[in-house]
């Protein structure tokens, strides 16, 4: 998330002290969150805009800017940007109408947003350790039997730091088959705070489940964090429920935030060239539209 001393201070103190966890009580409890998103979403929140450009060296080219400015912090933050899921695109690359290339390549998975992938294998019974947080595919999903069709697949999981575009979409053409909304206490989703409380067993949530034309059955979840004040997904037509690769799917409002896929067993293999690019945490860093991994 990019967060000042001073800012990691504040997560140790919450996270690591008593004094601190009972503040946190207060904090994570879903009016205090509501209050935050009400004033982000305020005018009285416009200042904050130019400050936070600064801070993150946020790149504003190819951002729609409203006439006048952005009226809110939360407008900002959920900002439109031309191309937003084209990926890597070379100058030769044509573009559709929509700004996305127009030739998509059968058998690739798409990264659905601009974060930083973390590939983890499904083995059996294991309960995951997603940076020091410890639960199961079955606590996640709240579903014994869906957990089960994913056993001994594929779980990728994109971290979106603060300064990231925070619209995404879709990464494969699909059927979605089941939509569910998982309500949970809202939590950062800093290391800090991954060592102290067990954050995707309590955060927001919500996932669709779909039926991929070239991956089989696949689970696409956000997850929300601290000060998160909704997850902004967008409606599905009620005529059909096809989905489209690069098609947005919604948006995070303010904080940093969490995109899960689950693919079941032998459904794809990451890309080897990406695994090159890992930072010092062993974290890949993805473009949105950028073809991460294709069928085997």
């Amino acid at each position: 998330m990019g967060y000042s001393m001073k800012e990691s201070a504040s997560l140790r103190f919450l996270y690591g002290t008593a004094p601190g966890r009972l503040a946190l009580r207060f904090l994570i409890q879903p009016k205090v969150s509501k209050a935050a998103g009400r004033f982000l979403s305020s005018r009285a929140s416009a200042w904050i805009v130019p400050y936070f450009i600064r801070k993150h060296g946020i790149d504003m080219e190819g951002v729609e800017v409203p006439q006048g400015g952005f009226p809110s912090f939360n407008a900002f933050f959920a900002r439109r940007r031309r191309n937003a899921f084209a990926g890597v695109v070379s100058e030769t690359e044509d573009l559709n109408d929509s700004g996305n290339p127009s030739d998509m390549p059968a058998g690739c998975l798409l990264s659905p947003c601009d974060g930083f992938l973390t590939p983890i294998p499904i083995h059996g019974n294991t309960i995951f350790d997603i940076k020091h947080t410890r639960f199961s595919l079955e606590d996640l999903l709240r579903d014994k039997a869906l957990a089960a069709r994913f056993q001994d697949g594929l779980a990728l999981v994109f971290r979106l730091t603060p300064a990231n575009y925070h619209r995404y979409c879709y990464v494969a053409d699909g059927t979605v088959l089941r939509h569910r909304r998982i309500a949970g206490k809202l939590h950062c989703v800093r290391p800090i705070a991954l060592r102290e409380i067990p954050v995707f067993a309590q955060n927001s949530r919500e996932y669709q489940l779909m039926r991929t034309k070239n991956f089989g059955l696949m689970v696409q979840m956000e997850i929300g964090a601290l000060l998160v004040g909704k997850i902004c997904n967008e409606r599905l037509s009620m005529e059909t429920n096809h989905v489209h690769a690069r098609e947005e799917k919604g948006y995070f409002e303010f904080g940093g935030s969490t995109i899960m896929l689950l693919l079941e067993k032998g459904a794809v293999t990451v890309r080897e060239e990406l695994y090159t690019r890992r930072n010092a945490d062993g974290e890949i860093p993805v473009r949105a539209g950028e073809e991460i991994a294709g069928t085997r």
